[in-house]
C-alpha cells in the first residue's frame, strides 16, 4: 500500500515551466473567454446607441383581390400599394449622446472586467503550480523521512536482539514511523487534491514542475510602489471609475427626459387598381415629408421617478468606487506584507534546517558511542524534516506572495510577463464596432 501511494508522485512526465502553464491557463480558460465575449456584448450596445442618431428606412407592401356577384353579373378587382418610409432623430435633448457615452463608459468596465478576470486566472493558476511544486516536495521529503525511520527501526531491532538495545528503543522508532507514514499519506492526499487545482485552472496534468520565475521589473520594489500603482492601475478600480461615469450619463440621460424631441418623417407611396373593363387598370405614386415635434408634459410621475432614481445610482456608483479603492488598497498591503513575511520566513527555516542538519549528524554519531539514545536521534530526526517542511512551504509562499503583489498593483497580465500567446482585449472588435458608419450592414463575427 506504501509503495502505492509512492508511486503517485514518481509519474514520468514532460517538463512545463511555470510560464508555459501560466501561457495554457491564459489561452484555454473559459472564465477569461466570457470575460472577452462580455466586452464584446458590450461593444455592441455602443452600436445600438448610436442608431439613435441614424435613420430607420423601411419598406412595406400589400396587396389585395377582392370580386362580387350582383344580379348575375360577376366582377373583380385587384389592389396593391408599396411604401418606402423613412424616419430619423434630428433632436432629441442630447438624450442620444447620454446613451451612447453611458454605453462607453459600460464598455470600458467590461474591459477593466476582463482584466481583472485576467489577474484572477493568472494568480490562480501560478496557486496551483506552486502547490503541486509544494506538495510533491513534501512528499519526497516525508518518503525520506519514512526510510530513514525504517532504518532506525531495523537498528533498534538489531541492536535488541545482540543485547544492547531495548524494547523501549524499539518501540519509540515503531511509533515516530507510524507518524511518519501517516504524514506521507495525508501529503500523496494534498497532492491530489493539489493536482485537481492545477488542471482545473491550467487544462492539463501537472508535469515535472519547477519554481524557477523571474519577474524583471514588473515586481514593485516598496509598499509606496505597490500602493501608486494599485491606485492608477488596478483593474478593479479603473472598473469602479467607469461604472461611476455610466452613472454620470445615465444621470444625464434621465434628466434630459423633459426636453422635446424634433424628427424629420417622410413616405414615398406606389399604388395601383386593376378593375374591369380590361385595361381600366391605374396607379398613382405619392409622397409626404414633414417634421414632427414631441414635448412630453405629463408622464404619470415616471419621468421624474426615472431622475431620481438615476441620481440615486450615480450616488450609489461613487460610494462603490470608494469601497472599491478601500478594498484594493487593502488587498496591496496584505500582499506586501505576506510577501516580506515569507522572505523572513525562508531567511528563518533556512537557518534552522542548517542546524538542525548539525544536530542530527551529532547525535547519530554520539548514538554510535552510546552517549545518545534512540529517543536523541529521532527527535534530532523530527526537528530536522519540520524545519525542511517549513522551508518548503514558506518558499511556495514567496513565489505566490509575489504574484499577488504583483497583481495587487494590477500588473498582473500576460502582456506584462511575456507570455507566449496572443493577448485577449476585445478592443478590435470595440474599435469595428466605433468605426461602422452603416450598423446592419457590419457582419456579425
Amino acid at each position: 500500500m506504501f509503495a502505492a501511494a509512492l508511486a503517485i508522485s514518481t509519474i514520468p512526465a514532460f517538463a512545463e515551466s511555470l510560464t508555459e502553464a501560466m501561457a495554457r491557463a491564459y489561452a484555454n480558460n473559459p472564465t477569461l473567454a466570457s470575460a472577452v465575449l462580455s466586452v464584446k456584448i458590450a461593444s455592441e450596445d455602443i452600436a445600438q446607441r448610436k442608431a439613435g442618431k441614424r435613420p430607420n428606412i423601411s419598406l412595406s407592401a400589400n396587396t389585395g383581390y377582392s370580386w362580387s356577384v350582383n344580379g348575375g353579373t360577376f366582377s373583380d378587382s385587384g389592389s396593391g400599394r408599396l411604401t418606402l418610409s423613412y424616419d430619423q432623430t434630428l433632436f432629441d435633448g442630447l438624450r442620444t449622446d447620454a446613451q451612447i457615452d453611458q454605453a462607453r463608459a459600460l464598455a470600458d468596465a467590461a474591459s477593466q472586467g476582463l482584466r481583472n478576470a485576467e489577474q484572477n486566472v493568472l494568480l490562480s493558476a501560478a496557486s496551483a503550480y506552486m502547490d503541486v511544486v509544494r506538495d510533491t516536495q513534501l512528499a519526497s521529503l516525508r518518503s525520506d523521512n519514512v526510510g530513514f525511520l525504517q532504518a532506525q527501526v531495523k537498528s533498534a531491532r538489531d541492536r535488541l536482539e545482540v543485547g544492547t538495545g531495548t524494547r523501549i528503543d524499539v518501540s519509540q522508532a515503531e511509533s515516530r514511523l507510524a507518524q511518519a507514514v501517516a504524514a506521507y499519506r495525508a501529503t500523496v492526499n494534498s497532492l491530489q487534491i493539489s493536482r485537481a487545482a492545477y488542471t482545473r485552472w491550467v487544462g492539463v496534468e501537472p508535469r515535472n514542475l519547477n519554481s524557477d520565475f523571474r519577474f524583471g521589473g514588473i515586481m514593485p520594489g516598496s509598499l509606496d510602489s505597490v500602493m501608486a500603482s494599485a491606485n492608477a492601475s488596478h483593474p478593479a478600480n479603473l472598473a469602479a471609475q467607469a461604472q461611476v461615469r455610466a452613472a454620470r450619463y445615465g444621470s444625464d440621460l434621465a434628466n434630459r427626459a423633459f426636453g422635446p424631441t424634433l424628427k424629420l418623417v417622410g413616405s414615398i407611396t406606389g399604388s395601383f387598381t386593376d378593375s374591369p373593363p380590361p385595361g381600366a387598370a391605374n396607379g398613382t405614386i405619392s409622397g409626404d415629408i414633414g417634421l414632427q415635434l414631441v414635448v412630453p408634459i405629463y408622464a404619470g410621475g415616471s419621468i421624474t421617478s426615472g431622475m431620481k432614481q438615476a441620481n440615486l445610482n450615480r450616488t450609489k456608483a461613487e460610494f462603490d468606487a470608494q469601497a472599491t479603492m478601500f478594498e484594493v488598497r487593502q488587498s496591496a498591503i496584505s500582499a506586501w506584507s505576506g510577501y516580506q513575511t515569507a522572505i523572513a520566513q525562508i531567511e528563518s527555516a533556512q537557518s534552522a534546517v542548517n542546524a538542525a542538519q548539525s544536530v542530527l549528524n551529532g547525535r547519530i554519531e554520539e548514538q554510535k558511542v552510546g552517549q545518545a539514545t534512540v529517543l536523541d536521534v529521532l527527535n534530532a530526526r523530527a526537528e530536522l524534516t519540520g524545519a525542511r517542511e517549513a522551508l518548503i512551504s514558506a518558499q511556495r509562499d514567496k513565489i505566490v506572495a509575489a504574484f499577488s503583489v504583483v497583481a495587487a498593483a494590477g500588473r498582473l497580465s500576460a502582456a506584462e510577463l511575456g507570455l507566449p500567446v496572443a493577448i485577449k482585449t476585445g478592443q478590435a472588435y470595440r474599435q469595428a464596432v466605433e468605426n461602422d458608419a452603416w450598423g446592419d450592414i457590419r457582419t456579425v463575427d
